[in-house]
């Protein structure tokens, strides 16, 4: 079975670092040592970020990331959508070989109860995320 991706909860550690240094400019290092992985991976999921308008960054010497707008305004489906682009669940295409077997009738009505089912779970998600901001989380966390 494949492995979830660890980027969505990484950008939530890597925001909340920022949210708790704001006003200040941390570099990818700095970052990196407090959520406990590399710089390069740091950078990767910054840039991610800064396309969706919740960071901001600074090159050069004394450069680094800070948030682009308050802890209150972004809410964790912010940053799933930032750094997320897989489905949550991946619906197989039902395909007909042709051959008449019992039960392909019932086989090619269950794509579309399922993608049903699977699109209310998503709403709920989308909807969980939706309701906590990185202020919370990182109140949560202090």
């Amino acid at each position: 079975m494949a492995q979830p991706s660890t980027r969505f909860s990484l950008s939530v550690h890597i925001l909340t670092v920022l949210a708790q240094h704001r006003g200040e400019t941390l570099s990818s290092t700095q970052i990196a040592q407090c959520v406990g992985t590399n710089p390069a991976f740091v950078r990767r999921i910054l840039a991610d970020l800064a396309r969706a308008g919740l960071t901001r960054g600074r090159l050069g010497k004394g450069g680094g990331a800070s948030l682009a707008r308050g802890p209150k305004r972004i809410s964790l489906l912010d940053i799933y959508r930032a750094v997320e682009c897989a489905a949550i669940v991946s619906i197989r295409k039902t395909e007909s070989s042709g051959k008449p077997l019992d039960g392909a009738a019932l086989a090619a009505r269950v794509e579309p109860v399922l993608r049903g089912a699977v699109a209310e779970a998503e709403a709920a998600f989308f909807a969980a995320l939706n309701d906590v901001s990185l202020r919370q989380v990182v109140k949560a966390a202090a």
